[in-house]
């Protein structure tokens, strides 16, 4: 059997690093908020090319406490909308709720399964302030479009790039009257590598392109005010100990995780390129009329977390690869409009989104995968 993803052979290599932090981290005697916190939050922010990075619990907090921080920061108050894809992971939906914010869903597109820029104006009210853009199954989102549409009825951006680590995009957006792109009162462009909104969310969880050992998040923002908020509102939003500016959370990244973070952080680029690699096999040798395969244009814009194709009759492709010693997984089976815990939604129609949850199937794609099991995976698609 070809599993689906092997975290057991992806951190084989690192077993001998990881140790040695450990050890490390063990005799310093400081396992919270330690120096490989902060030595992570200067990495990864260096990596992003932007101002900060504030190391916190999981990807959902790191969201969550963006839109907290906005909220302290007075630029959102609970009950405003935030225009969000239908198309994503319910995490994503379930963030804006926890701040006491109001989800609004758009459509995405069919060939992308990010969400359509066209279709944003057309949702925007009195009461949206915020777009949160998500970079779905490691593609980068059109931010182009989304940052002017954003700049234009003077909305915030947030994106969910939770599944997007290294990916790179070349904006061409520029902010209107800004004097600097560094500039902390606009922070629309953020570094290629992490998006072009305010503020970005990442998730460390183990099966990530840049993944733990266990739970693990960060915020990425060029906004020195929010960043000053957060830091303290992962902390019980306390700046100094036992006095507390916010009603904060506790949401710090494990000091242990950060240590491994350390040692695989220089070779996500190595990592990310390889997934290219099996990316551009599949897409150039899948040949089968049954098969819809992802649209891609052969940019960095894509770190492939995933490769996802479209099937009509999926349970049964599904079925054939598993008997053919392929492991498959769906993501997502149902649209989170849909799903039982937002009953309220349930009525609501989105058919793109739902063809989508349908009919996706994401193969096998991984730096360890072989080109010898690339290669049996194809021949058997394309048998099917």
């Amino acid at each position: 059997m070809i599993p689906f993803l092997d975290l057991k052979k992806i951190n084989e290599p690192y077993e001998t690093a990881f140790q040695e932090k450990l050890k490390l981290v063990l005799a310093s005697g400081w396992y919270i908020l330690g120096n490989e916190v902060k030595e992570f939050e200067f990495n990864f922010a260096t990596f992003c090319k932007a101002k900060h990075c504030i190391g916190v619990g999981n990807g959902f907090d790191a969201l969550t406490l963006i839109f907290k921080g906005y909220i302290q920061l007075e630029k959102l108050q609970k009950g405003d909308e935030v225009i969000v894809p239908a198309n994503t992971y319910i995490a994503s939906i379930l963030a804006i709720l926890e701040a006491g914010l109001i989800p609004v869903l758009v459509e995405p597109k069919l060939d992308t399964y990010n969400i359509n820029p066209d279709l944003i104006v057309e949702k925007i009210t009195l009461k949206t302030k915020a777009i949160l853009a998500v970079h779905l199954y490691g593609q980068l989102a059109e931010m182009d479009a989304i940052n002017t549409i954003a700049a234009k009825h003077n909305l915030l951006v947030v994106e969910d790039a939770a599944q997007a680590h290294g990916a790179v995009a070349n904006y061409n957006f520029q902010i209107p009257n800004s004097k600097t792109q560094s500039d902390d009162n606009f922070a629309i462009l953020l570094a290629p590598r992490s998006g072009a909104g305010g503020a970005s969310a990442y998730s460390f969880y183990p099966g990530k392109n840049l993944g733990a050992l266990g739970d693990g998040g960060a915020i990425i923002t060029n906004d020195s005010a929010l960043a000053k908020i957060v830091f303290s509102l992962r902390n019980y939003g306390s700046e100094t100990k036992y006095y507390n500016e916010y009603a904060g959370v506790n949401s710090r990244l494990d000091e242990l995780q950060a240590a491994f973070l350390n040692v695989k952080l220089p070779h996500l680029d190595a990592e990310n390129e390889q997934r290219r690699r099996i990316a551009r096999r599949y897409l150039a040798e899948i040949k089968n009329d049954k098969i819809m395969l992802p649209k891609w244009d052969s940019s960095n814009n894509h770190v492939f977390h995933l490769f996802v194709i479209r099937t009509e009759k999926r349970a049964e492709l599904q079925k054939y690869l598993h008997e053919n010693g392929i492991q498959t997984v769906i993501h997502y089976p149902v649209p989170p409009h849909k799903q039982k815990a937002l009953s309220e939604w349930n009525d609501l129609s989105f058919p793109i989104t739902e063809i989508i949850h349908e009919t996706v199937l994401s193969l096998p794609i991984s730096p360890v995968l072989t080109d010898e099991e690339v290669t049996l995976i194809i021949a058997i698609l394309n048998k099917y």
